[in-house]
C-alpha cells in the first residue's frame, strides 16, 4: 500500500475515533451568569480568595472574573468545580488569565495540580492549558488554585476568563505588547490537524501554544514575550514534519527582523532555543554561540570548569528541605505519566515503557509502598544515588528529590545500592528492560551494576551532575562509606566521580537529552523545596565542567 494512502486510513480512522469525543460539561466556563458575587457553578472559593464579577479587563464575552488572593496559605486559594469526564476519552483544559502586579501566579487543576502561568506577564491575557486522558469515568476538579511568589504584597488582582476545553490555537493576546511581541508565520502542509507548536520559559514552563490547523493554510500568531531563555518547538503528530511529502509547509519565528527559528523539514519534532533581551539576536556569528545565562544563573557568567561548577554550588545550595515523608506528596503532584501513556499514573521509570503499553500502572498514593514480594506490588522512593554512599537517612541529601525517583518497590531492591553502569551479562531484568548483572567490559569497570532504559539515562546522569555539585562541600568524604560508592567516587570535590563514571555519565547525557518530563519535574522540585537542577535547565554546562 502507498505510504500516502495508508496514511490517509490512519488519519481517517483517527477522526472517526475523535468524533465520539465528548467536550467536558463545564459549566458557565466565561464566567457570564453571577449571584451575588458568585460566578454559577463554581461553588468552591476558599477563604483565601475572593471573586467579583468585572466588566472592565474581559478576555472574551461580558464579563470576566475578578480573583483578589489575600493569602499565602495555598490550601485557601481554590475555585474549582466537578468536571463529568469518560473513561478513555481526552479532553484539552484551558484558562485565560491577567496578571496585574506579578506577585502572584495561577495553576491549573484538573484532576490534579498541573501547569502555571507565568506571573511575570503582566497587563495582558496569557493561556495556561493541559491535555487530560480519563482513566475512569467519574466527576474530577476542574479549576484553578492561585500561589504567591516573590513580590506579593499580600493582596493581588487576576483576571480569569474563558475556562473551556481549548480550541487549540493561542489567539493574539488583546492590548499592546510592551516586551517583546514575537510572530510566528506558520504555513500548514495536507495534513495541518497534525501540526502544534509551543513556546517554553528557562523553567520548562510553556509560554504560548497552538495545534489543530487547517491543511494548506497559512497562520500569523503571535506572543508577548519578557526577556528571558526560551524554546521553541515544533511538533508533527505523525512523525513527517510539514515539508516535503505532503504538502510544502514551513514556519518562522521572528522578532522584527530577527530569525529566531525557522524551518520545515523534520521528523517528530525540532526544538530550538533563543534568548530575548541584551543578549538576543543573531550578529555575524549566525547565533550558534550559547547565550549568556541570565535571572537565576546570571552569576555564572563568564565562567567554565570547576569555577563555574563552585559557582552553581552557591546557586543551588541551602535548599528548603521538606523531609523524606513529603516525598509521597511529591510524587503526587509531579510524577504523573504526562508523557508516554498520558493516563495520570505514577511515571515509573523501572517499568515505563515509552513505546508501548506498560506491563502494569500505579495509581498515586493507593499504591506507594507498603511490602512488595514481586514487580508490579507497589511504587517506593529510590535513591538514584544511594543513601548508604553519603550515611543513610541523613539530611538534606536523604529527601533532595531531584535524585530521588518513584519507582516499582520490588526492581529498587534489585538495584539496592549498586552503581549505575552498562550490563554486559544480565542477572535480572524488569518489566520495561532495566537490567542488573555484570558490567559490560567496555566500561572500564569489574563488578555488578544495574543499567536503567535509554529513555532515562540522561535524566539518571543529570540527577548524578546535580548531586556532584549541590553536595560538593562534603562529597569527597563519601568516597569510603560502602564498597560501592568507594567505586563510584574519587575523594575529590571537584571532578567527584572515576573516570570511568565520569565517561559512562557524559555519554548517556549527550545521548539522551533533556525532555519536558525533565523540565517539568526541575520546575516542580523547585516550587517544593527551593532549589534547581543546573544540568536541566542548562544543559551545556555539563560539557564545560566536565
Amino acid at each position: 500500500m502507498p505510504y500516502g494512502i495508508k496514511k490517509k486510513l490512519i488519519l481517517t480512522s483517527s477522526l472517526l475515533f475523535l468524533s465520539n469525543t465528548a467536550f467536558a460539561n463545564i459549566n458557565n466556563a466565561d464566567f457570564e451568569t453571577w449571584s451575588a458575587n458568585t460566578p454559577t457553578a463554581w461553588s468552591t472559593i476558599d477563604s483565601g480568595i475572593s471573586i467579583t464579577t468585572n466588566n472592565n479587563v474581559v478576555y472574551s464575552g461580558e464579563y470576566s472574573a475578578q480573583v483578589t488572593v489575600n493569602t499565602g496559605t495555598q490550601s485557601k486559594t481554590d475555585l474549582q468545580q466537578l468536571v463529568d469526564v469518560v473513561a478513555g476519552e481526552s479532553y484539552e483544559f484551558s484558562a485565560w488569565v491577567y496578571h496585574t502586579e506579578g506577585g502572584v501566579k495561577a495553576r491549573l487543576v484538573v484532576d490534579g495540580y498541573q501547569d502555571y502561568s507565568n506571573s511575570a506577564l503582566t497587563n495582558q491575557w496569557q493561556q495556561i492549558s493541559y491535555q487530560y486522558t480519563a482513566p475512569t469515568t467519574t466527576a474530577i476538579n476542574v479549576g484553578l488554585r492561585f500561589y504567591d511568589v516573590t513580590g506579593f504584597d499580600g493582596s493581588e488582582v487576576v483576571y480569569v476568563d474563558n475556562f473551556a476545553p481549548s480550541t487549540g490555537t493561542t489567539p493574539p493576546p488583546t492590548g499592546s505588547c510592551t516586551d517583546n511581541q514575537v510572530s510566528l508565520a506558520l504555513t500548514t502542509d495536507n495534513y495541518g490537524e497534525e501540526t502544534s507548536w509551543q513556546i517554553t520559559n528557562a523553567q520548562g514552563s510553556t509560554v504560548a501554544s497552538g495545534g489543530s490547523y487547517s491543511a494548506n493554510t497559512q497562520y500569523n500568531e503571535q506572543a508577548c514575550l519578557i526577556d528571558g531563555d526560551y524554546t521553541f518547538t515544533i511538533f508533527d503528530s505523525y512523525g513527517d514534519g510539514m515539508c516535503c511529502s505532503f504538502g510544502n509547509g514551513s514556519y518562522n519565528l521572528s522578532l522584527g527582523q530577527t530569525v529566531l527559528a525557522s524551518g520545515a523539514s523534520f521528523q517528530s519534532s525540532e526544538a530550538t532555543p533563543f534568548t530575548l533581551g541584551d543578549s538576543a539576536g543573531g550578529g555575524d556569528d549566525g547565533g550558534t554561540t550559547p547565550p549568556d545565562p541570565t535571572g537565576y544563573y546570571v552569576t555564572t557568567q563568564g565562567l567554565t570548569g570547576y569555577a563555574l561548577k563552585t559557582e552553581l554550588y552557591n546557586i543551588i545550595k541551602d535548599h528548603n528541605s521538606q523531609g523524606y515523608s513529603a516525598i509521597w506528596s511529591f510524587y503526587d503532584i509531579a510524577s504523573r505519566d504526562k508523557y508516554f501513556e498520558n493516563d495520570n499514573s505514577i511515571l515509573d521509570r523501572y517499568s515505563e515503557n515509552p513505546t508501548g503499553q506498560d506491563s502494569y500502572n500505579y495509581i498515586a498514593v493507593s499504591d506507594q509502598c507498603g511490602t512488595y514480594n514481586s514487580e508490579a506490588d507497589c511504587y517506593n522512593r529510590e535513591h538514584s544515588f544511594p543513601k548508604s554512599w553519603f550515611g543513610g537517612t541523613v539530611e538534606p541529601m536523604n529527601s533532595d528529590v531531584h535524585h530521588i525517583f518513584a519507582t516499582d518497590g520490588y526492581v529498587n531492591s534489585k538495584r539496592s545500592n549498586y552503581p549505575f553502569g552498562e550490563v554486559g551479562s544480565a542477572s535480572y531484568t524488569s518489566s520495561n528492560g532495566s537490567k542488573l548483572g555484570s558490567a559490560a567490559s567496555s566500561l572500564n569497570y569489574s563488578g555488578t551494576v544495574f543499567e536503567p532504559i535509554d529513555e532515562f539515562k540522561g535524566d539518571f546522569a543529570r540527577a548524578y551532575f546535580y548531586m556532584a555539585t549541590r553536595y560538593q562541600n562534603v562529597i569527597a568524604s563519601w568516597q569510603n562509606k560502602t564498597t560501592y560508592s568507594n567505586a563510584v567516587l574519587n575523594g575529590t570535590s571537584n571532578q567527584v566521580f572515576e573516570n570511568w563514571v565520569v565517561a559512562m555519565l557524559l555519554k548517556w547525557h549527550n545521548e539522551d537529552p533533556v525532555s519536558q518530563l525533565e523540565l517539568d519535574r526541575n520546575q516542580a522540585a523547585y516550587e517544593h523545596q527551593g532549589n534547581r537542577n543546573p544540568f536541566v535547565d542548562h544543559p551545556e554546562f555539563v560539557g564545560m565542567i566536565w
